[in-house]
C-alpha cells in the first residue's frame, strides 16, 4: 500500500523570533512546541545561505498543524516584503478562531495590523512581519466538516 504525501510543517521567516511567538500564541491561540538551533554550516549548504546562518527556529502547533518560525541571526538578512494574494507563492495561512472581532480589535496590541474587515464573515491580518492571515469563525470550519 502506498502512502500519499504528509505535510510536515509550514516555515515562516521573522524577524524577531519574540515578538512572532507572542503574536501567535497569545493572539491566535497556538501552543509552543519545541525550539531548535541549528548548526551553521549543514543548514547554510542546505538553505544556500552563506555562513553565519544563526538559524533558531520555533515550532508552534495549532491542533495537528506546524508553523515553524523561523529566525536568522545575522546581518545581510531581506527585508520583509509585503505580501499580496496575486503574488506567485504561498498567499496566506487561514485560521478559524472562536472569535475573530476580538482577535481584530486586539491585533495592533501584538505588532501585527488589520488590512481588511468583512467580520462577522472574515478578516484578513498581517502578523508582524506583514504575512498575510485570513481569520474565519469557528463556525466556518465546523460548517466545512459537516458538509464533507
Amino acid at each position: 500500500m502506498t502512502r500519499g504525501p504528509v505535510v510536515n510543517h509550514v516555515g515562516h521567516c521573522v524577524t524577531d523570533l519574540d515578538r512572532s511567538v507572542r503574536f501567535y500564541t497569545e493572539l491566535l491561540g497556538f501552543e509552543v512546541g519545541w525550539e531548535i538551533t541549528v548548526p551553521d554550516d549543514p543548514t547554510g549548504y542546505l538553505l544556500d545561505i552563506p555562513a553565519p546562518v544563526g538559524l533558531r527556529a520555533v515550532y508552534l502547533r495549532a491542533g495537528a498543524f506546524v508553523l515553524e518560525l523561523l529566525h536568522f541571526d545575522r546581518s545581510g538578512n531581506p527585508a520583509p516584503a509585503r505580501r499580496v494574494f496575486n503574488e506567485p507563492g504561498l498567499t496566506h495561512i487561514s485560521i478559524c478562531v472562536d472569535d475573530p472581532a476580538s482577535v481584530v480589535d486586539r491585533v495592533a496590541d501584538f505588532g501585527g495590523s488589520v488590512a481588511a474587515s468583512m467580520l462577522p464573515m472574515a478578516a484578513i491580518i498581517r502578523d508582524p512581519d506583514g504575512q498575510l492571515l485570513e481569520l474565519l469563525p469557528m463556525s466556518y470550519r465546523e460548517r466545512i466538516a459537516r458538509d464533507s
